[in-house]
């Protein structure tokens, strides 16, 4: 009961006070901890205890999977296995959310053999979580051989199916299981609109956007995302004012009312969810409303038995970087019971961008790095702060850096709209159909441009 309130040192007295201890108190501590994402006492239970069984060890296997520490969960499984305890299916979800999370193709291939062999894969939540792995790897092979062998799919299965082919550019397989799924979620429809966003195809991804409108199935804040990215795509300005008006729509900036609303929710006894958090703490982050953003995060564990996920943790990012509170927020990514991923730390370096923070954006940009080492966005942000502050010496020394770690920078696209058409041009581009005029007036500016530069140079 105490851990359900929220109140782990309540539920420690009592555990302490108990006269008689068995296997099932322990297991229970345990899973309170791991409710709480409290995964330091949660080991340090663990390793003190007698007597453990297959809940035991699951406990752990799933608690240090959803907390993201993916390596210890592994490490955990492969020591249930050698001692030969017994494992279920539990075990497994446990274990393939780490395969999910590290993106590790060659496990993930080990545990499918497992789950096979101990008849565990006619387990839908199994099955599915076994396909997702396959999916994040870009096994599509696999995953699509496995989907066709599952006797039953739900709305996972095929939005994991989609999305897993338009993660990895294949939108001609992406468009075919969308349009045979039996039942579609905002997911199914977001992940097709960011897999078209994202392979050149804006124009698909906006008209999927409007047929979603019409259909009137309520977008996400991922789904405008995407549909933003679209409009970038093909430079219409047009498209992303209307997206904004969306927007607007959706996020009047009202941050106090949804303050005063919220309270109102709590003092009825109505039992707010992970959802409502997140909702809250955007009110607050737009609003410029730190104090009232950070004691609702603190109130997530202790009055609402609510374990902040990433999401949360975004949330709490973004909020921070615009009021420009670094110490604090380099505090909280330190601290997170889950490790912080790449779109933490780049919330972290576009807020360190913004306010001219080179200290925090250096420190930021080397976490991304690490994480991301062929990714050119953190080198890109670092380098901007740099420029912005003049320090074109410490520019050179990251194009230097890019250079030597063979980091390619995504290449510089310019739009022009003539007539309701959008061209596009990208550096020594010799696609146009107008390409031979193109280059002729080109050539004639560069003259005029040569003739002007040697105009000043006589003056001078």
């Amino acid at each position: 009961m105490y851990f359900n309130c929220g109140s782990d040192v309540d539920a420690c007295k009592v555990f302490s006070k108990m006269s008689f201890r068995n296997l099932y108190s322990y297991n229970g501590m345990l899973s309170g901890y791991v409710k709480l994402g409290q995964m330091r006492p949660a080991k340090k239970l663990f390793d003190k205890m007698v007597e453990r069984d297959v809940v035991s060890w699951n406990t752990m296997i799933i608690g240090y999977a959803r907390s993201g520490d993916a390596g210890k969960s592994v490490r955990l499984f492969k020591e249930l296995r050698r001692l030969c305890i017994g494992y279920n299916e539990f075990s497994f979800a446990g274990v393939l959310t780490a395969c999910v999370k590290t993106e590790e193709l060659k496990l993930t291939k080990q545990v499918h053999g497992q789950v096979l062999v101990t008849g565990f894969l006619s387990n839908l939540v199994i099955s599915s979580s076994v396909l997702d792995s396959y999916a994040k790897c870009g096994e599509m092979n696999n995953a699509r051989r496995l989907f066709e062998e599952m006797q039953v799919r739900d709305v996972l299965a095929w939005t994991t199916l989609v999305s897993g082919y338009a993660k990895w550019g294949d939108m001609e397989s992406a468009r075919e299981f969308f349009n045979e799924m039996p039942e579609k979620n905002p997911v199914s429809w977001t992940a097709l609109i960011a897999g078209y966003a994202r392979n050149g195809s804006g124009h698909d991804a906006l008209e999927l956007f409007a047929k979603m409108m019409v259909l009137r199935i309520r977008p996400d804040q991922f789904t405008f995302s995407s549909c933003l990215c679209a409009c970038s795509s093909i430079a219409s300005l047009k498209h992303g004012k209307q997206i904004h008006g969306f927007l607007i729509r959706a996020n009047h900036g009202c941050g106090v009312e949804a303050i005063q609303l919220f309270d109102d929710m709590v003092r009825s006894s109505v039992k707010p969810n992970k959802t409502t958090l997140v909702v809250i703490l955007n009110a607050c982050s737009h609003s410029g409303l730190v104090h009232e953003g950070l004691s609702y995060f603190e109130s997530m564990t202790h009055d609402h038995s609510i374990v902040p996920d990433q999401e949360h943790y975004a949330c709490l990012i973004d909020l921070l970087g615009r009021a420009g509170c670094f110490d604090l927020l380099m505090n909280q990514l330190e601290n997170m019971p889950c490790k912080p991923d790449g779109r933490l730390w780049n919330a972290m370096l576009g807020a360190c961008r913004i306010h001219g923070n080179i200290e925090w954006g250096r420190k930021a940009a080397e976490k991304l790095i690490e994480l991301e080492p062929q990714s050119s966005t953190a080198y890109v942000l670092l380098s901007s702060i740099y420029a912005a502050l003049g320090r074109w010496d410490l520019v050179e020394k990251i194009r230097h850096l890019m250079d030597e770690r063979r980091v390619k920078k995504e290449r510089a696209i310019s739009w022009i709209e003539i007539d309701n058409k959008v061209h596009v041009f990208t550096a020594s581009d010799r696609m146009h159909p107008l390409k031979d005029v193109i280059y002729s007036i080109l050539e004639q500016l560069a003259g005029h441009l040569e003739d002007d530069a040697l105009s000043l140079d006589t003056e001078r």
